[in-house]
């Protein structure tokens, strides 16, 4: 049988170059489709829920983890510091009992937390936006006031809030700071942006 000048050599390059150029090809195509499915970052800041290891925050400490493109804070109080919030003149409070909902239904308490020595806040001041300063010493001498018992100081305006958020009176803050939905996945996984109901 007559090979008709047909370069086999040169037939089975040919072959393997425009396969390795066609899965080339291909991979280019799929990368970005399957990249696609992946959340943007727009979705992600939109209330993507973000998980927060609290294993190494100290007694007394407060770490910022950021959700929906916002600070949140996560502070371990002390028993004491627990004392000091729950005692709290609720006379001095403009919303003691969080009746302005400013937190999920399962936040209930003067602490408004799920367990009381872990507090979950949105940093944000309700008057205008600006970030509150943690002054968790009941002696702290910069924030203005007798008989502080430790909390959240906004310096810009003067409003001032509790270790659980709650707004004092006669402050520019209208409300409580808020408290986002939150759950704890595990003793040292708190779970910001998903309810506790749905986990």
């Amino acid at each position: 049988m007559a090979d008709n000048g047909v370069n086999k050599g040169r037939r089975r390059f040919l072959v393997g170059a425009t396969t390795v150029v066609g899965g080339v090809g291909a991979v280019g195509v799929a990368v970005p489709f399957v990249a696609s499915w992946q959340p943007s970052a727009r979705a992600r800041a939109a209330g993507a829920p973000i998980q927060a290891d609290v294993s190494k925050l100290e007694p007394g400490q407060q770490m910022t983890v950021e959700w929906r493109g916002k600070p949140v804070w996560i502070v371990n109080r002390t028993p004491e510091m627990i004392e000091r919030t729950e005692s709290v003149d609720v006379s001095r409070l403009a919303d003691p009992d969080s009746e302005v909902p400013q937190q999920p239904a399962y936040v209930t308490g003067p602490l408004r937390a799920i367990k009381p020595e872990i507090g979950v806040l949105i940093g944000i001041c309700t008057h205008l936006g600006c970030s509150p300063l943690f002054k968790p010493d009941p002696d702290a001498d910069d924030v203005g006031t007798d008989e502080w018992p430790g909390g959240y100081f906004c310096p810009c305006h003067g409003s001032r809030f509790d270790l659980a958020g709650r707004v004092f009176r006669n402050v520019p803050a209208p409300t409580n700071l808020e408290v986002p939905p939150y759950r704890f996945e595990t003793d040292d996984i708190i779970v910001v942006g998903e309810d506790e109901e749905t986990a």
